[in-house]
């Protein structure tokens, strides 16, 4: 990212430690998936989800660089418990991470993201998040406040090319790719083909006949930064819910590009995610939150009205 870039110092000094990080991690990655050994832990924090030395590392090597651009901060990996980092007793900045998403993929070379997001306590609400992908051209999508209040959303390709994301698609229903992490057989992709009115109006056809609505599956933060960049239309998760670290980055990047999340009952789901203290980060990361996300208000309210609960 250049000197002339419009994405605020801050964001740009973290996105340089995540495309750092992830230039480390990756031919790790490519080895484990070219050999199968694929590093597997016991996960005693999150018992039904992959975890690999990894994750663990990645969790550990964002800890250490982080003081480098944000001296004192909290930090809530996904991975432990949250911790205060630097001499600040009681620090502005809360820190959340995913080290590594969708590690069961990363460990096959297929997909991987990291999630990183700077929230202000003071403000109650995010100022920076970068969702870094490890193995795609277009490498960062990420979102910041700048000075004057203003939240934009960028990508940043592998070749360092800049695009401001400002026109999330607006289309109906019966004309959307609407993406969802179906990849669970029973927690998921059963209870989506289970919703047949929405199986319906996605498969209505247009005026000259053809069939253009679409089902994919994507994957936590990534899925709403896709519908930010226009890649996609919609994702839902109506199953099980998305945890803070999977939902808050990439919800921010969405917002920020002017798109929407609203939960299941069609209200519009906050920034302020209620990291006020220890105790509240917590407690935080706990809860799942179910959703529909959209580039537009129109498409995430036709999409609810189709669903059977």
């Amino acid at each position: 990212m250049s000197n002339e870039s419009l994405i605020p110092d801050l964001a740009q000094r973290v996105a340089g430690l995540v495309i750092t990080m992830m230039d480390e991690i990756r031919p790790h990655l490519v080895q484990a998936a070219l050999t199968g050994r694929r590093a597997e832990n016991e996960n005693l924090r999150h018992e039904d989800n992959f975890l690999s030395d990894y994750d663990l590392w990645m969790h550990q090597r964002y800890k250490d660089l982080l003081v480098e651009y944000i001296p004192s901060f909290i930090y809530a990996s996904e991975e432990a418990d949250p911790e205060i980092i630097g001499t600040d007793a009681d620090p502005d900045l809360c820190v959340l991470v995913d080290p590594l998403d969708t590690s069961e993929l990363a460990v096959r070379a297929l997909h991987g993201y990291t999630h990183i997001m700077v929230y202000s306590r003071s403000l109650k609400r995010p100022v920076v998040a970068i969702i870094g992908d490890i193995f795609h051209h277009v490498r960062l999508y990420l979102a910041a406040r700048d000075k004057d209040g203003v939240d934009r959303a960028f990508m940043v390709t592998a070749a360092g090319v800049e695009q401001l994301l400002d026109q999330p698609s607006r289309v109906e229903l019966s004309q959307a790719l609407v993406t969802n992490y179906l990849m669970r057989p029973d927690e998921r992709f059963q209870p989506l083909a289970q919703q047949q009115r929405f199986l319906d109006a996605l498969s209505t056809s247009s005026g000259d006949g053809k069939k253009r609505g679409r089902i994919g599956v994507d994957f936590g933060s990534i899925s709403l930064c896709h519908i930010a960049a226009g890649f996609t239309d919609a994702t839902i998760e109506i199953a099980k819910g998305f945890a803070i670290w999977d939902l808050a980055p990439g919800h921010f990047v969405l917002h920020a590009a002017g798109g929407v999340v609203i939960d299941l009952d069609g209200n519009s789901i906050a920034l302020d995610y209620g990291l006020n203290t220890l105790t509240d980060i917590k407690q935080a990361m706990d809860p799942r939150q179910k959703f529909i996300a959209a580039g537009d208000q129109a498409l995430a309210e036709e999409i609810l009205s189709t669903l059977v609960f």
